[in-house]
């Protein structure tokens, strides 16, 4: 075996193992304990030149907001959060809660209401609160009428065990 060779070969046996690391690092068992290795996507990020500070769990469990929702159609593409997007599903985009929640929404003008998970961010227009699913809009029975005027409320951050869930 060459100089050569035994290096690369050392070099990937370094990285494989490296690797290795970071694997079971991800996997570490999630306890019942709230809060504990609770895994959220909280890292700003900027869209159109504007830059996005998610809030941290303890401020999105008492998160409270009004505003005009909209209704999008993003099927079969990844969410921010990583999962993918697909039709009949109960999710939500929106700018600055951290991922993934699940939020309380509730149509104001009929008072219907479901919960959808927050796992993609928008909208990116202005005066708008957040987005919803087309499965969120026709339970709040604004699907195929435009914007709707909404109220927002975090149930819970976080998913599994090891979830935060806010008062009531």
């Amino acid at each position: 075996m060459t100089v050569r060779a035994a290096v690369v070969l050392v070099g990937f046996m370094l990285v494989a193992g490296g690797l290795s690391n970071c694997v079971s690092r991800k996997t570490a068992p999630v306890t019942a304990e709230p809060g504990k290795n609770l895994r959220l996507v909280t890292r700003s990020y900027t869209v159109f030149g504007k830059r996005y500070v998610p809030m941290g769990a303890q401020a999105a469990l008492k998160y409270k907001a009004e505003g005009i929702a909209s209704c999008y159609d993003d099927y079969g593409s990844r969410g921010a959060y990583g999962e993918i997007l697909r039709k009949g599903e109960f999710y939500a985009a929106h700018t600055t809660l951290p991922m993934p929640c699940r939020v309380r929404i509730t149509n104001l003008s009929n008072g219907k209401s479901c919960e959808a998970r927050v796992i993609d961010r928008g909208p990116f227009t202005a005066n708008r609160l957040i987005d919803v699913s087309y499965a969120v809009a026709g339970e709040l029975g604004f699907l195929g009428k435009g914007l709707q005027r909404v109220r927002v409320e975090v149930v819970s951050v976080g998913d599994g065990p090891g979830q935060l869930k806010a008062e009531d």
